[in-house]
């Protein structure tokens, strides 16, 4: 043994007959020690090679920590057999999961779950069935970057089909189910658009692949948009009114497209009375390093969760070392981890916009701390050039990244703030309620929070997307932006840019009414927007500091 970590036996692979017939594959990691360990489960659609280790250590390394690790391919992919239908079985299955890993050899019945994205949902889901059923429940969970709603956390954002996420994943996941099925026309062509711009064709959100392969992944079911669908798979629904109840260690990142998904699973836990922790980096979904975007973070933004899920599970399970502070957050302007019992309770700060009226054609708006006089900026959306999005969870290139060429354009209305005089500290959502009035029946508002630096970058900190199906009702429209935190110091600005697009993150609303996922490219129409500001319509953003 060196440096405390345990021999590991080559991994063996094992077959759970379900109870309908279908035989589940796992790979299972075994410390060489004498004793009975806890096991960590991990069910994952991939192919249980590759076992989240984009992000995550290899199965052999939490081996070594005194675990038995069990890694399973889901029903129909990898190498278990059945029909894989996304997330529809993962909750009988899971639960039958759980009962069989506490029965493994040289395990001493706790099961703890882990693993990221897809894999952090289906620990959700194995708890459900596992309460419904009645059957050995995990005795803890460490979901990373995973879905709570999944509709509104993954699929949709305010109310907008996530287009190129969206397809890109629809292919990836249709490609793996066509090679399994021998199906080498439907492979080659699912992942060749996988790698390409398949939105690209005449009806944006409905490509010609996905509609000839349908049967090989879950793209039209999301596309159709049945509550049944979200009901019968979302973990916020079948926890309604009760918390999961068992200890878990939620971890998120701050550029991760699933952030919500992340704090609304935290949330939900942390309601019960089983012990929550959270962690949130700098990351996107993948990597997890210190290099997220344009940004160096520094060495302080390099992954520990994996040291960090041994220590909670040590806690939960083994009865020693200390579990950690409930909540840690990367602080990106500071580069460093801040902690804190709960999460943090912001004051908002509010910041009004105002502009002579040529905040997208001169970037000459202003974020100012008391509302001005009427006015109002007039931003022109044409579909034949929509404003692209950068930076963050959904710009290509993502995470922090440099917008300022997309402020430039004419379809960006920038509002910038005076350089700050005194240091200030960000933690939560960010809103912005805009007035806006339009000559279309529909329109979309993509807005995003950057940082201007004292060298005249702009660095997306945050941003937020709005789907407005009525142009003509009366208010402000909120526009909800994903939590922050970040140290911001004398010298630096803020701005706000609000675009009506983000192609091609979200379909390209056509404006007129009919929905933008159904539409042709040829129906879209150009759409001038009026940003009011000052007077009986003061559009403002609401900024989360605390002490």
């Amino acid at each position: 043994m060196a440096n405390g970590l345990l021999p590991v036996a080559e991994p063996e692979t094992v077959t759970l007959r379900l109870s309908d017939g279908v035989d589940l594959v796992a790979d299972i990691y075994r410390p060489v020690s004498p004793g009975h360990h806890p096991v960590m489960l991990m069910r994952q659609p991939y192919g249980r090679a590759i076992a989240s280790t984009q992000t995550l250590a290899h199965p052999a390394w939490y081996a070594a920590h005194g675990y038995v690790v069990a890694v399973q391919d889901v029903r129909g992919r990898g190498g278990s057999k059945g029909k894989f239908r996304l997330f529809r079985n993962e909750i009988e299955d899971g639960a039958a999961t759980l009962d069989w890993a506490a029965g493994l050899s040289g395990t001493d019945g706790q099961v703890a779950m882990y693993g990221s994205g897809y894999q952090a949902v289906t620990q959700f889901l194995a708890l459900a069935g596992a309460i419904r059923a009645g059957t050995k429940r995990p005795d803890a969970i460490v979901p990373a970057m995973g879905a709570w709603t999944i509709r509104d956390d993954w699929a949709y954002t305010g109310g907008a089909f996530g287009l190129a996420g969206n397809i890109g994943w629809a292919c990836q996941i249709g490609a793996e189910a066509a090679r399994l099925a021998g199906h080498a026309e439907a492979f080659a062509a699912l992942s060749a658009a996988a790698r390409g711009t398949p939105w690209a064709g005449p009806r944006p959100a409905r490509p010609e692949v996905l509609e000839r392969f349908s049967a090989f992944s879950h793209y039209a079911e999301w596309l159709a948009d049945d509550p049944a669908t979200w009901a019968a798979t979302a973990p916020a629904r079948l926890f309604t009114g009760r918390p999961p109840g068992v200890p878990g260690l939620h971890i998120g990142g701050w550029q991760d497209f699933l952030l919500d998904g992340t704090l609304g699973g935290y949330a939900a836990c942390e309601a019960g009375e089983a012990p929550q922790r959270l962690i949130v980096g700098p990351w996107a979904h993948a990597p997890w390093g210190r290099r997220v975007g344009a940004l160096d973070l520094g060495p302080e933004a390099v992954t520990s969760v994996d040291l960090e899920t041994v220590a909670f599970l040590d806690h939960e399970l083994k009865g020693y070392g200390a579990p950690g502070p409930e909540v840690s957050l990367f602080d990106i302007g500071a580069k460093t981890w801040c902690h804190f019992s709960h999460w943090p309770e912001a004051e908002p700060v509010t910041l009004f916009l105002t502009s002579d009226g040529r905040a997208a054609t001169a970037s000459t708006g202003e974020l100012v701390v008391e509302p001005g006089a009427y006015g109002h900026d007039h931003l022109v959306h044409d579909p034949w050039r929509p404003a692209p999005v950068v930076g963050g969870a959904w710009g290509a290139p993502g995470g922090y990244q440099d917008r300022a060429a997309i402020d430039d354009r004419s379809d960006v209305a920038a509002y910038s703030g005076a350089p700050l005089t005194r240091s200030y500290r960000l933690v939560g959502e960010v809103t912005a309620d805009l007035f806006i009035e339009a000559d279309a029946p529909a329109h979309d508002i993509h807005a995003t929070l950057s940082i201007i630096t004292p060298d005249g970058r702009v660095i997306a900190l945050t941003s937020g997307h709005l789907r407005v199906p009525d142009a003509m009702a009366f208010g402000p429209r909120r526009v909800k932006m994903r939590a922050v935190c970040t140290t911001l110091y004398p010298g630096q600005a803020l701005r706000l840019s609000v675009q009506a697009a983000a192609w091609p993150a979200f379909t390209i609303n056509p404006g007129t009414g009919r929905n933008p996922e159904q539409a042709e490219t040829r129906e879209a129409m150009v759409t001038t927007l009026a940003i009011r500001h000052g007077g009986g319509h003061p559009s403002r953003v609401f900024l989360p500091v605390i002490d």
